[in-house]
């Protein structure tokens, strides 16, 4: 059984390429993928740069296995479930595992090489639709729509300038506060009337976006010939 890495992505035993790509996953998740490098991903191992030479191609092959992880969990949609409802777990997924992995939204669907959690998450996604009874033409649509719109939510929520409903409120109010009302009265009345109102959270939006684009594509789908 395999050591389970700490925060810094250390195990004991020896380093394998399972240990490597735990330990890539770790340090992305703290300090980004732009600082990530074979160097610093060493130093957390505690192993010299060449040692991972021996388990994993290079960082672009390191790349690929974080991505494949992130993707490991992720829900695939369930098959007991009618298509909505099996697509909207599956994105309540994918949005809560990419809180966790804030640097994975733009490489999720870049990866020239993908590995099999991410072939066996694709597939799940794609035959939730066609099973349903979508065209390949209408799928093929859906299966970047929602993606788009889960991986760019995601994005957008892990570079907000705040954590938290106090956070966002201060914010808000400093950011309003020098605003002239007669330029920018809608812009203030936004912030003050239902952002900085007790309960608000930008991450509601998630769901009625969801719902919004799953409604699309069920009456694009019922308005479809047979």
């Amino acid at each position: 059984m395999t050591a389970a890495p700490t925060a810094s992505g250390r195990t004991d035993g020896p380093l394998t390429k399972e240990r490597v790509l735990r330990g890539g996953l770790a340090l992305a998740d703290r300090i980004g993928i732009e600082p990530f490098t074979i160097r610093r991903l060493a130093a957390e191992l505690g192993v010299k740069p060449m040692t991972i030479y021996h388990h994993v191609a290079g960082k672009e092959a390191i790349i690929d296995g974080m991505v494949d992880l992130v993707f490991a969990e992720i829900d695939l949609p369930p098959t007991d479930l009618d298509w909505r409802s099996a697509m909207q777990h599956r994105c309540r997924s994918a949005r809560a595992v990419l809180r966790h992995h804030p640097w994975a939204p733009p490489l999720m669907e870049s990866r020239t090489t993908p590995s099999p959690h991410t072939l066996r998450h694709h597939e799940a996604v794609l035959a939730c639709f066609r099973e349903a009874g979508f065209s390949l033409a209408l799928t093929a649509h859906a299966y970047a729509i929602v993606d788009s719109y889960v991986y760019g939510f995601a994005l957008q929520e892990a570079h907000l300038p705040f954590h938290g409903g106090e956070a966002i409120g201060d914010l808000a109010e400093a950011i309003v506060a020098p605003l002239p009302a007669d330029e920018y009265p809608r812009l203030i009345e936004l912030t003050r009337d239902h952002v900085l109102q007790p309960g608000y959270d930008f991450g509601d939006s998630f769901e009625l976006g969801l719902d919004l684009l799953l409604d699309g594509l069920a009456a694009a789908a019922s308005a479809a010939p047979a």
